[in-house]
């Protein structure tokens, strides 16, 4: 008998409402929903893949242990039991000789985001990793700083803005990102259908370029000059207005200082944009009607990470668009977010650089290290040397800059555990695997990623698939290891453990200040909320305890996770709306619009300048549709029509002797590698173009769709010792490379998926 299932994609950052056809425990089809209160229909290939990635029959359903050379199924009570064994000691010797690397999955995960922080609190290691490192860490610090907490990102208020410039980003490939916005080519051509513009500016003719009214070509890495430029602009041409959010900053007249030697004329040639265009653009962004300015990964993953992060801020706070309607907006989410919490407009700050990791003295940012000193961690002897890692949903073997190193480290150490559904290039070297459940199996709500939606919404799926069986849900797997880092043992009570966890979250609820469960006892609130165990307990919890909230009664009709059941397609809680200054969590409650750390950094920038453009070829990466990092190419629904190919200028290729179709070698500080060649004018001259996550040509994984198609690993030629000097993060883009063809005889890389 068929039955309909309805739910959000948990598979990237656009949350679509999902129709599933259910033949018993079987996915008989997928569409998108078309009364889903955010999406309204829409759908990409990844959440059509669903079904395929529940059934793929290479996704891990039993624990593994390591057992010689390889990998054998085993009980949760023996691999429970080989993980106490090995990991017990090592805690016992130094806490922070174990490491944590959490993975991008985790934010689409009600478990892993919940749950994780509790493993990692067990734990008490100083050593935690996590693929923010990799990716958005410099938006989110350069956030934090100006606003007060690293959640407080403005986002495009893409419905109704007039003036849209991306930098570094291509929505309609990626589908948003730290900006939850389902359908993007729709939303940006009813942009222009209102007479509004889109600029891209981007090394990389991208699908959102093609797309937009006008695009420029930059140099990689450049963009906080750009950025600088425009800005300058502004205030040289009396064009800066921040409006009523003037009396609410502190720093706006240092803005002068800074941006003054990075005129048009002077860093034109340096990122590859004429001084006249310079002008116009900063021209234009002021005179719309309402503007917004955007930028991800692009300015996020390079040399100026935090500083371009800022500018992009600093630009929507010049223009009179920050916090108004149709420019970039504070989202106000349902739950867990952390400016919706304490008083409003006041706030103690981010908190970073509290301690630095051992060996290369790089600061923590929001309690995490950077991975691109993991390692090295792992590596040098002595006090603190990392001998034991855990993995949650991420694979940095392929993720983390110079991925070569970083694997033979994981060689070295006495103890791998992993929760993973694969065994891929990093969980083969691991001593025990943890299985998960199918997205399909198990209850979702995206905790963090309304955080940063266009419009605020909250939708709660239940499983649509009933439990897998042997496969426990991850949050119990997850308290099972938090017990043993305790000391509790291989046989933790799961429910009093939770029990634990959940009076902590109600003991925070109602000792926070302005809580609407302020003052409450946590006893009571816990005891109107059973039945519910485990994350449903706690998402309810901070629903009820959220701004929409109904407070445990002292808010009738306010949102409760019994209403989200009772709303298969979600439910709309309007526009966003401006926030500022009850938003703001910094400890003056004012805009920090020029903070120390970051105004220290420009002279680093300044000193870029003055050694002007880079010589030679530089690497970039670039987004795919049917791709999401490393673990979506096993898929055969997502792998036809996947191309890990190096894009390629005509004239460079002419200059360098490639051919389209035919093997090169990119060569960098760390590493060799070889990728076939495809000749395209989208990517600018001096720059090639090589997506990210690939690399499955490996012994001992079990990903066989991905590794009859396995594509180039980039990040062999990614510099762990490359990073912004603010947040850590790794510049995973703007790699200076060396390209040549690949002589007579040499193999020609498999780029080109055919499943």
């Amino acid at each position: 008998m068929l039955s309909t299932a309805i739910r959000t994609c948990p598979l990237c950052e656009a949350t679509c409402g999902l129709r599933l056809t259910l033949n018993a425990d079987r996915v008989a089809s997928i569409r998108g929903d078309p009364d889903d209160v955010l999406s309204h229909g829409f759908i990409c290939p990844k959440g059509a893949a669903l079904a395929a990635l529940h059934g793929d029959p290479d996704r891990i359903r039993t624990p593994l242990i390591r057992h010689g050379d390889g990998l054998r199924p085993s009980s949760w009570e023996e691999a429970f039991s080989l993980i106490d064994a090995r990991l017990t000691p090592i805690l016992q010797r130094d806490r922070n000789a174990v490491a944590a690397f959490l993975g991008n999955p985790n934010v689409h995960n009600l478990s892993g985001s919940l749950y994780g922080r509790v493993l990692m609190r067990a734990l008490g290691t100083r050593n935690v990793f996590t693929a923010s490192s990799l990716d958005q860490m410099p938006k989110q610090l350069a956030c934090g700083l100006m606003f007060g907490t690293s959640t407080t990102v403005p986002v495009p208020d893409l419905d109704r803005t007039d003036h849209l410039l991306i930098l570094g980003a291509d929505p309609l490939t990626s589908n948003g990102s730290l900006m939850t916005a389902p359908d993007a080519r729709g939303r940006l051509r009813a942009i222009r259908a209102r007479g509004g513009r889109v600029v891209v500016i981007d090394p990389r003719r991208t699908r959102t370029a093609r797309e937009a009214d006008e695009h420029h070509f930059i140099v990689p890495g450049t963009d906080a000059l750009l950025l600088f430029a425009l800005v300058g602009v502004l205030l040289d041409e009396g064009l800066a207005d921040p409006g009523r959010l003037a009396a609410l900053c502190n720093g706006l007249e240092e803005l002068d200082g800074l941006a003054g030697p990075f005129t048009p004329e002077a860093v034109a040639a340096v990122c590859g944009i004429a001084a006249g265009e310079i002008r116009r653009l900063a021209r234009e962004l002021a005179a719309a009607p309402s503007a917004a300015v955007y930028g991800r990964i692009g300015t996020c993953t390079q040399e100026f990470g935090t500083l371009a992060s800022w500018l992009v801020d600093v630009l929507n706070l010049l223009t009179g668009n920050l916090d108004r309607e149709g420019g970039a907006m504070f989202p106000l989410a349902a739950a867990g977010h952390s400016n919706a919490a304490g008083e409003p407009g006041r706030g103690r700050g981010v908190r970073f650089g509290r301690f630095a990791s051992r060996v290369r003295g790089l600061g923590e940012t929001f309690g995490e290290l950077p991975t691109a000193c993991l390692a090295e961690e792992i590596e040098t002897p002595g006090e603190g040397q990392v001998r034991a890692l855990i993995t949650v949903a991420g694979n940095p073997a392929r993720s983390a800059p110079n991925s070569a190193r970083l694997e033979a480290a994981l060689e070295s150490l006495e103890l791998i555990v992993s929760i993973d559904m694969y065994l891929n290039e990093t969980t083969r070297h691991a001593n025990v695997i943890l299985p998960v459940p199918s997205p399909l199996c198990r209850g979702h709500y995206d905790l963090a990623l309304y955080m940063f939606a266009v419009r605020n919404v909250a939708h709660w799926s239940p499983p649509a698939l009933g439990p897998e069986p042997g496969v426990p849900d991850e949050w119990v797997t997850l308290i099972r290891l938090a017990g043993i880092a305790a000391g509790m043992g291989p046989d933790v009570d799961v429910g009093a453990f939770d029990e634990g966890v959940a009076r902590a979250l109600a003991d925070h609820e109602c000792g926070t200040v302005g809580s609407p469960v302020e003052g409450q006892d946590p006893g009571e609130l816990l005891a109107q909320l059973a039945p519910r165990v485990g994350p449903e307990r706690l998402l309810d919890l901070m629903l009820r305890a959220g701004p929409y909230g109904d407070g445990f009664g002292s808010r009738p009709g306010g949102l409760t996770l019994a209403a989200l059941e009772q709303a298969p397609h979600g439910i709309d809680l309007g526009p966003l709306r401006p926030r500022l200054p009850a938003a703001l969590r910094t400890p003056s409650g004012r805009i920090e619009v020029a903070p120390e750390p970051i105004a220290a950094d420009v002279p680093r920038l300044r000193a870029a300048l003055d050694r002007g453009g880079r010589a030679g070829m530089t690497l970039v990466g670039r987004r795919q549709l049917r791709s999401n990092n490393s673990w979506m190419h096993n898929l055969p629904l997502l792998a036809r029509g996947q191309r890990c190919t190096l894009q390629v200028n005509p004239q460079d290729a002419a200059r360098l002797g490639l051919r389209d179709g035919e093997p090169a070698r990119l060569r960098s500080r760390t590493g060799t590698a070889v990728a076939t060649v495809e000749l395209t004018d989208d990517v600018m001259a001096g720059v090639v173009s090589l997506p990210h996550g690939w690399g499955h040509d490996v012994d001992g994984a079990r990903i066989a769709v991905a590794a009859a198609n396995p594509g180039t690993n980039a990040n062999l030629l990614a510099d762990e010792l490359a990073v912004d000097a603010v947040s850590g993060n790794a510049a995973l883009n703007g790699i200076p490379v060396t390209v040549e063809p690949v002589g007579e005889g040499a193999a020609t890389p498999i780029a080109l998926a055919t499943g």
